[in-house]
């Protein structure tokens, strides 16, 4: 049997779950597929100890703000996939889990605009519009040099890391100094552990400045409103490694913070080959492109405090800059070092394997404008990084977005040629 429904949502995280809010607020019939259960990776594929970058006055979605009694604190990833569970049972979400799509594709084999087919493994829908809300984290994105570490060692993407107690006993080389890279290395060293962390291009953040968190600066001067059209090249803006950050109101987690540790810090690892991991002698360049960038930051936080008179604030004070050994590690011999595990912490991709729609560039990418995909009428993508601006990449940034798309998408539908619909629901009798 086909099912028929004007809109399907694909995932139940928090971007598909206010999608369904902003749907339902306009009386447009929709359904939400989930291969789980609600906020699927945020109960699976998250280390045991993570905490959220933003703090939990920013978890607020559409008609659902927070109503905990620790505004400042920041929600483990269990507490993250509570508070969807209790959105989705609040908003009557019309969800259907360990629901898994294996293809969306133009209907009958036709163009995007006569609407999709949804084929999953227990049911088909045919619907007008189809929203990819799976999330940006569906890869580990593992570079091609990982194809080199030994048969000896333990080579773990981040999102399959749960505790130092699951690694190998030995040393550990955390490749990447993004948010995931310094907390994971921060933690495996806390645990006793020796650690080796390969930093390549990274964005350097205090986790309070002058009194505030980094995320109330970041609001109040406008830096998360940045749209994705007033950026030069957001191509790769939406590239950019997530700030150095970790969800603790005290601790400020960087290359510094690593060091003093005790951690040791390489360059970016450009091989590993018979045993050996080699790295970019351009360690310190990048820590000064680092701080470089933190400054400017910074800089506009204090210049948007002296231009509206904020009250309230703690005197400028900047975080020293980074230091690095004048001789950096250039080669780990993983052997003679006794390293047991490899934790690469090079970020993620959307799983789009799935999608039968000719939309995807030469890089398996998804070329959309602030998520209107660019070449199917009807689809639309949320969740990812800097979708529409900058608080895109957070879940309160999904507030907006859904505004934005529902609004899109309502019109959308409106302008379809007239019996469209009511065509489409002829024909799913007729082969059910």
């Amino acid at each position: 049997m086909v099912l028929q429904t004007t809109v399907v949502i694909v995932g139940a995280g928090h971007s598909g779950l206010a999608m369904s809010r902003r749907l339902a607020e306009r009386g447009i019939d929709h359904v939400v597929l989930e291969r789980g259960e609600v906020a699927n990776s945020w109960r699976t594929e998250r280390w045991d100890s993570l905490r959220l970058l933003t703090p939990n006055w920013q978890s607020g979605l559409p008609a659902f703000g927070y109503a905990g009694d620790d505004p400042d604190g920041y929600m483990s990833s269990h507490q993250v996939a509570d508070h969807l569970a209790s959105y989705s049972r609040a908003i009557d979400a019309p969800v259907r889990t360990g629901v898994t799509v294996t293809s969306v594709a133009a209907r009958d084999g036709g163009s995007a605009a006569g609407g999709y087919r949804v084929t999953t493994d227990d049911e088909i829908w045919d619907t007008d519009v189809v929203v990819l809300a799976n999330g940006g984290s569906g890869i580990a994105n593992l570079p091609p040099v990982a194809d080199g570490v030994p048969s000896g060692v333990l080579s773990i993407a981040a999102k399959d890391y749960r505790s130092p107690d699951a690694l190998p006993d030995g040393h550990v080389l955390v490749v990447g100094a993004s948010a995931s890279g310094v907390q994971l290395a921060d933690e495996l060293s806390r645990a006793g552990r020796d650690v080796t962390i390969a930093a390549g291009e990274h964005v350097r953040m205090p986790r309070r400045y002058r009194g505030r968190d980094v995320f109330w600066w970041m609001d109040a001067a406008g830096v998360l409103d940045e749209r994705f059209d007033e950026i030069d090249d957001i191509v790769r803006a939406r590239h950019v490694p997530s700030p150095q950050l970790v969800g603790s109101p005290d601790r400020t987690v960087d290359i510094a913070a690593l060091r003093a540790r005790g951690v040791r810090v390489a360059g970016r690892v450009g091989r590993i080959h018979d045993g050996v991991a080699q790295f970019s002698g351009g360690l310190a360049n990048t820590v000064r492109l680092a701080d470089l960038k933190l400054h400017r930051l910074l800089d506009r936080f204090d210049e948007w405090a002296a231009r509206t008179g904020a009250e309230g604030l703690a005197d400028p004070e900047r975080p020293a800059d980074t230091q690095v050994d004048a001789a950096p590690v250039l080669q780990l011999d993983l052997a003679r070092e006794r390293v047991g595990a490899i934790v690469w912490a090079t970020g993620y991709r959307p799983d789009y394997s799935w999608l039968d729609v000719p939309v995807l560039d030469y890089k398996g990418r998804l070329p959309h404008t602030g998520g209107v995909v660019d070449k199917a009428p009807g689809l639309y993508v949320l969740g990812t990084t800097l979708l529409r601006r900058r608080r895109s990449s957070y879940i309160a940034g999904a507030a907006q977005d859904t505004a934005d798309l529902a609004e899109h998408l309502s019109g959308y539908l409106a302008g379809r040629p007239a019996g469209d619909s009511e065509r489409a629901q002829q024909d799913a009798e007729a082969i059910a």
